[in-house]
């Protein structure tokens, strides 16, 4: 062989292996498509550490600033896959599991663009509001009934979760406390049904007057008034009342968050399409999972109580015959680096880092991709945030490769992001 020519081969083939696996995975002129119909996203406000849950390495010790893990790991259901100790009730279900370790993107100093990106999978832009993930869903397939709405958030709104430029009918309705349903479908003290119909047909007799609009921004809110009318009724409105639930039931999936774990499957029921289930971060110290510092001391309690429900969550979903047709997804704005800082706690990582996915159909591995001894380094399949969200895209039956429009300016789904192919069998 000649000098030149191995030089050219030896160059492509380098450049090859460098390449992410999704790059791969799209020989075939159809996009990838699942037959997942529903998505439950948890989020872990602050940053999960993987080293600590998804991706164990050797154990660490933050007195020595020995790098590593800050506690042993076990075995799974998967033959070489191991998670955290403190994820004991989740590893006999990691054959329904995917934990993706090799997630990376370039945000790690301000926690309110990294959340950003791992909603709307861009970078934040001056000239244009960008869609989150649940309005996309949202957006594209609408609830699976009638009398649900598409997309609800279960913690605090926030402009990241929103619609964008998709407009008010593919934004949330939103809840923060698990004992009552949304405060915008109750009846304010004082309202009775009689004034309420006297009031919509108020509204339906101004909404008569002002004739037919072409203004896209007052047709997406008069959509939205009439969907929330529709569901005021009790109807809907039972799907919050947990109390209905068997007590041992209720028991398994745990305190409030998994309370609202547990809400995430019978909105599922009701026919919600997307809905986002946020783990606080005052739930346990007030930094939640951003563990610099004395943080990290009470990290094991958010992993147990993160555990407790994702666990009953599959087993419920698998239970009622509805874990192939909703994906868990499990997504944090970035993880967190092997070394200790001064105070025994941990950074910010975004190099690479770990979400999961569950069910919906997919073929499931207990794990995808490597990280190197430390989970600093991506030594192999890397899954940019584009990736990431292209495969929640395929399994809920997204086209990942199409435009949305923000007027005519076009705004590609998942920023040209490709599915993890070996996912789907």
């Amino acid at each position: 062989m000649k000098r030149r020519h191995f030089l050219k081969t030896s160059a492509t083939l380098g450049g090859s292996l460098a390449l992410p696996h999704s790059l791969f995975a799209e020989s075939s002129a159809q996009p990838i498509r699942g037959k997942a119909e529903h998505v439950i996203s948890i989020w872990l406000g602050g940053g999960m550490g993987q080293t600590d849950t998804f991706d164990p390495k050797r154990l660490g010790d933050p007195k020595a600033k020995k790098a590593g893990s800050y506690y042993p790991s076990i075995e799974t259901a998967v033959p070489g896959v191991r998670v955290c100790e403190h994820l004991s009730k989740m590893a006999p279900f990691m054959d329904r599991v995917t934990a993706v370790r090799t997630v990376n993107h370039n945000v790690i100093d301000e926690h309110a663009a990294a959340t950003n990106r791992m909603h709307t999978g861009r970078p934040i832009s001056g000239t244009i509001s960008y869609p989150s993930i649940g309005s996309i869903i949202a957006h594209e397939r609408g609830a699976v009934t009638e009398d649900a709405p598409p997309y609800v958030l279960i913690g605090y709104p926030n402009v990241t979760r929103g619609p964008g430029f998709l407009g008010a009918q593919s934004s949330y309705l939103y809840l923060t406390d698990t004992s009552r349903g949304p405060a915008g479908l109750s009846l304010p003290p004082g309202i009775s049904a009689q004034r309420q119909s006297r009031r919509e047909r108020f509204l339906a007799s101004l909404q008569a007057s002002s004739g037919e609009t072409d203004d896209k921004q007052l047709k997406s809110y008069d959509a939205v008034i009439a969907q929330s009318l529709k569901l005021s009724g009790p109807e809907f409105n039972r799907a919050f009342q947990l109390d209905t639930e068997p007590a041992d039931l209720r028991n398994q999936y745990g305190g409030e968050f998994g309370q609202r774990c547990l809400l995430s499957r019978r909105l599922v029921e009701r026919g919600v399409r997307f809905i986002e289930v946020s783990h606080n971060l005052n739930f346990i110290n007030g930094a939640g999972w951003d563990t610099h510092k004395e943080a990290i001391l009470q990290q094991h309690v958010l992993i147990k109580e993160l555990d407790t429900a994702v666990a009953a969550l599959i087993r419920d979903l698998e239970t009622k015959m509805l874990l192939d047709k909703t994906l868990i997804v499990i997504t944090t704005e970035f993880g967190r680096p092997p070394e200790f800082d001064s105070g025994g706690g941990r950074g910010h990582q975004g190099s690479a880092f770990s979400c999961v996915l569950a069910g919906g159909g997919l073929r499931h591995c207990g794990a995808w991709g490597e990280t190197d001894e430390l989970s600093k380094e991506i030594v192999a399949n890397p899954v940019s945030v584009p990736d990431f969200f292209a495969t929640i895209c395929a399994a809920v039956g997204v086209d990942y490769r199409k435009n949305l429009y923000d007027g005519d300016r076009p705004v590609p789904v998942t920023d040209q992001g490709s599915p993890i192919a070996a996912l789907f069998g």
